[in-house]
């Protein structure tokens, strides 16, 4: 008994509280949107729409700041099926935000983004960071 209470002690000790971010920088939470461009039944996404959807969804949701990024990427869909395609991946650093906030923020543009363009889900990465600017 004294072993395992020796071991839990021990572990509890291995979770520190996180880092303290470096001089320059404050806690921020960084949140990731993979968007397909892959449209059932109609040729993909173009990027007059992708910019359309920017203008009047993306950036009035997030008018500090973001990054897209270009991607190809690939994922198996409901039907087991591996599917293939070209992407935007949006990258947003939310100074003194936690991740349910970020997450609640973006909640919206990817329900726009799924209603606009039938899409089965957008996959999104919420996770602690540190950021200056």
């Amino acid at each position: 008994m004294k072993a395992a209470l020796g071991l839990l002690l021990l572990l509890a000790g291995c979770a520190a509280a996180p880092e303290a971010c470096p001089v320059g920088a404050a806690p921020a939470t960084i949140a990731e949107a993979y968007f397909g461009r892959n449209v059932k039944g109609r040729a993909p996404v173009t990027d007059a729409e992708w910019a359309r959807f920017m203008t009047d969804t993306v950036t009035p949701a997030f008018p500090d700041g973001l990054t897209v990024l270009d991607g190809v990427g690939q994922w198996r869909n409901a039907t087991g099926r591996i599917s293939r395609e070209d992407s935007k991946v949006l990258l947003l650093v939310l100074p003194g935000q936690d991740q349910a906030a970020a997450a609640a923020r973006l909640a919206p543009v990817t329900a726009a983004w799924k209603a606009r363009f039938a899409q089965e889900s957008v996959l999104t990465v919420f996770r602690a960071g540190c950021a200056g600017f």
